[in-house]
């Protein structure tokens, strides 16, 4: 009961977007009809650059498509995330975009949608359903590329830590790049596997990656697959006066993380990313796609790109946007794409 009181008061402070902009003319149903069409995005997490910037590319092409969009944030509760998708059914959304969560609670929630008549899109959540399509950035090259970045600046014989929690879809499909690195080169050695989502994620592994580098004085190269992770190895490498020792190996970028790249004699060397507000533009088009009855796959995977600090400086890159320019693939992926659809003003 008291859990469907919280509900209700989250409901109150529910975020919706309505926007009705010029639609194509042959736009197929239920997009002839503008402002007509709700969805809804259930988040999981939403600290940190990556999930604003993803959220803004889904306003963005929700606002370009003229839906009514919901945001329903569960903050990482993962029972609550749950709850917030059966709000939205309540709510009579036609599509629902699940934003990260846990296998375990999003599965049957996912379920509970499907069988509701609503079509349904995972974004880094895996919710095993062959009816629901799976947005991701292919998490396993984002890890695989820049292992091969510290491979190619540390060669096949290192130590290093580790900065992974398990149950997170992407995460864990980094993972899988990771043990194979292992496996297949026996002379990196894993000296310790550390990692939280607590929040302040950064702060707190940092707090972490403290007692690890005064633990193991070895490591050279921290792998850390999520910017969040990064920023917090970062700050311990940083107080530990390591910055010439450690290379800190990441997935994912922002403006900040840019900043943080480039700071003199910074560790953090290279990451891999896709530009986020670009996944969340591809999340909302996979949903539409669904709408209208058309197949966009069940795997629809935003190719990711290496960015190092050399390029970073070499070219000058301050901000997310500068980075768009020099790398195009930033501005737009040419993925869950049709003409009927219009994209956000760039």
């Amino acid at each position: 009961m008291l859990r469907r009181n919280l509900l209700k008061l989250a409901g109150v402070a529910t975020l919706a977007i309505s926007a009705v902009p010029a639609m194509a003319q042959d736009a197929p149903a239920p997009f002839d009809n503008p402002g007509e069409v709700k969805i809804a995005l259930v988040r999981y997490l939403s600290t940190g650059d990556f999930f604003q910037s993803y959220l803004s590319g889904v306003e963005n092409q929700a606002e370009a498509l003229g839906v009514d969009l919901r945001i329903l944030d569960s903050r990482q509760d993962a029972a609550l995330q749950a709850d917030m998708v059966d709000q939205a059914i309540a709510l009579g959304v036609d599509g629902i975009i699940i934003q990260h969560g846990l296998t375990e609670s999003m599965k049957p929630a996912a379920q509970r949608a499907v069988d509701a008549g609503i079509k349904v899109v995972a974004f880094d959540v895996n919710v095993e359903n062959d009816a629901i399509p799976q947005v991701e950035q292919s998490d396993y090259m984002l890890g695989k590329l820049a292992l091969d970045q510290a491979i190619q600046d540390h060669g096949t014989d290192f130590t290093a830590g580790y900065v992974y929690v398990p149950g997170i879809a992407p995460l864990d499909r980094r993972d899988v790049a990771w043990k194979e690195v292992k496996e297949a080169h026996p002379g990196i050695t894993e000296a310790a596997q550390f990692g939280t989502l607590d929040n302040p994620i950064a702060n707190s592994v940092a707090n972490q990656a403290r007692s690890v580098l005064q633990a193991n004085p070895m490591i050279s190269v921290m792998f850390a697959p999520y910017d969040e992770f990064a920023k917090g190895v970062k700050i311990a490498v940083d107080e530990a006066g390591l910055t010439q020792d450690v290379d800190i190996y990441s997935a994912d970028i922002s403006t900040a993380d840019i900043a943080a790249m480039r700071e003199p004699d910074s560790a953090w060397v290279a990451t891999v990313a896709t530009n986020p507000a670009v996944v969340g533009e591809v999340s909302v088009r996979t949903l539409a796609l669904l709408l209208a009855g058309e197949d966009p796959g069940q795997n629809v995977v935003v190719p990711p790109t290496l960015i190092t600090q050399d390029f970073l400086n070499e070219n000058n890159v301050k901000n997310m946007g500068e980075l768009g320019s020099k790398m195009p693939q930033f501005q737009h992926a040419d993925v869950a794409v049709a003409d009927w659809i219009k994209l956000p003003a760039r």
